[in-house]
């Protein structure tokens, strides 16, 4: 099936990649989003008819929903019972739907999966060991950044560039000196519609690396935003904080390339940046 007549199913699209993908699909195929956010029936945790009922007639799924956010919301909640409960009961009953009805599925992981020292990465290692047993695809994503409307879980960019906006600072969490491969929303979003076009192509003995392929330190994102703003004549403060890394370690992984012969992002960090700083410079509520 191609086209307006194949049939997707986004687990977790109101979150950031959800919200972008749901709208870049919706172009050229038939798409249902599925959230918490949008109903309580919607709870990928409990189990119920209607889920089930969207999954057994998909084509294909992307496993996006997970609790998961920016750097300040994981290092306060990822090892608290509840988000740890939260996101096994997602993953057994999404799973199960995805068994009992044979799916072909992308389901969404970190590069944090082999760092055992956080919930969150162990949560996503689980998730991807299931993936394999069903034959899915697991897919890992290297700190992607872009629109985001649930601001108490925003990441590091779009966390920045409010700040600088609201309060004409910067306060960071650490010294800044963490590095990050930066991935654009909408490089992820031809990304993952690649990976489902390809996906019998694609080896499913290996996960699928989705990233920019350049590191840059936490402060340099900062130092971006500063210089953008100072050229529309508002200044900001940068403050560091004397802490180091908590969340990730700064644990350095390196990306494999299993998917570059297909896709290739073209988006680079100031570029990403300055498209963000519009937008939310452009939204009255700022």
């Amino acid at each position: 099936m191609i086209g307006k007549t194949k049939k997707i199913l986004i687990l977790g699209s109101e979150g950031q990649i959800g919200t972008s993908l749901e709208t870049h699909l919706k172009k050229k195929y038939i798409v249902t989003g599925i959230d918490i956010l949008n109903h309580k029936s919607e709870d990928l945790r409990s189990k119920n008819s209607k889920i089930e009922i969207l999954i057994k007639n998909t084509d294909f799924v992307f496993f996006l929903a997970f609790d998961v956010g920016g750097s300040r919301y994981m290092d306060k909640y990822q090892n608290s019972y509840k988000f740890i409960m939260n996101n096994i009961q997602i993953m057994e009953n999404v799973f199960g739907l995805l068994k009992k009805n044979n799916k072909k599925f992308i389901f969404a992981t970190s590069q944090m999966s082999n760092m055992l020292f956080s919930s969150y990465g162990i949560l996503k290692k689980i998730g991807e060991n299931l993936t394999s047993s069903l034959n899915g695809l697991s897919v890992r994503f290297w700190n992607v950044y872009g629109y985001e409307t649930d601001l108490e879980k925003s990441h590091v960019i779009t966390d920045f560039i409010l700040k600088s906006l609201k309060h004409k600072k910067i306060k960071m969490l650490t010294d800044g000196e963490e590095e990050r491969d930066f991935l654009f929303i909408d490089d992820c979003c031809i990304g993952l519609e690649t990976i489902m076009i390809k996906y019998n192509k694609i080896k499913k003995d290996r996960i699928v690396d989705m990233s920019f392929g350049k590191f840059s330190k936490i402060i340099k994102i900062a130092k971006i935003i500063k210089k953008f703003l100072l050229k529309k004549n508002i200044k900001i403060k940068i403050i560091k904080n004397i802490k180091k890394d908590n969340v990730q370690r700064n644990t350095k992984n390196i990306p494999n390339k299993a998917i570059k012969k297909y896709w290739k992002p073209t988006i680079n960090l100031e570029d990403g940046i300055k498209k963000l700083l519009d937008f939310y410079m452009s939204k009255k509520s700022i």
